[in-house]
């Protein structure tokens, strides 16, 4: 990592967004959103992405999870990151949240198909901090962690398995690859 001050930049805009503005939470429990963006960052600086991977990864849900009063824009990421980091963040951001979730899930995982390496590795990213959450969860709740969902349980894991073929896919020699290996016999046996 050679621009510290980039990424901390990131983490105090992304804790802003989620935190501060809007006091999210993960999925309907007591822990704060903010731990996920910044276990994208992690598992990104793990698999030496560059600065700006790893900034876009913190930053990549703050274009879509922002509320109307404070709307985060590709402009305004632009502005203080870069057109690089501003375009990995609206490359893994489902636009238009008035489509009903299956065809939200669906034009996201077509989009992969135009990806790059580094939205490749973000998405991924985003997978496996997912998906570890949810299996995590699963084993500690059962059941009813479903119940948080805006789907049924099968349709949840049918999206997730989907999404794992495809951004394998995309790019099957991914530093993340084998994690989403093991991700899709973990999701196979909930």
């Amino acid at each position: 990592m050679n621009n510290i001050n980039k990424i901390q930049k990131a983490i105090k805009f992304a804790t802003k967004t989620h935190e501060v503005y809007q006091k999210q939470k993960r999925k309907g429990r007591d822990i704060p959103y903010i731990t996920h963006p910044l276990t994208v960052g992690i598992i990104l600086a793990s698999v030496h992405a560059s600065d700006d991977v790893v900034c876009a990864g913190i930053l990549h849900d703050t274009i879509e999870d922002s509320i109307s009063q404070r709307k985060v824009t590709f402009e305004m990421l632009e502005e203080r990151f870069g057109k690089n980091v501003a375009q990995l963040v609206l490359d893994v951001t489902e636009t238009d949240k008035s489509l009903p979730w299956e065809e939200r899930k669906k034009q996201a995982r077509e989009h992969i198909k135009s990806f790059s390496h580094d939205s490749v590795l973000m998405k991924s990213a985003d997978i496996i901090s997912n998906m570890t959450d949810l299996i995590d969860n699963y084993r500690n709740e059962g059941e009813e962690i479903f119940t948080r969902f805006h789907a049924p349980k099968e349709k949840i894991i049918e999206n997730y398995l989907a999404t794992i073929a495809a951004l394998i896919d995309k790019w099957p020699e991914s530093p993340l690859a084998q994690e989403l290996h093991g991700l899709e016999d973990k999701l196979s046996q909930l």
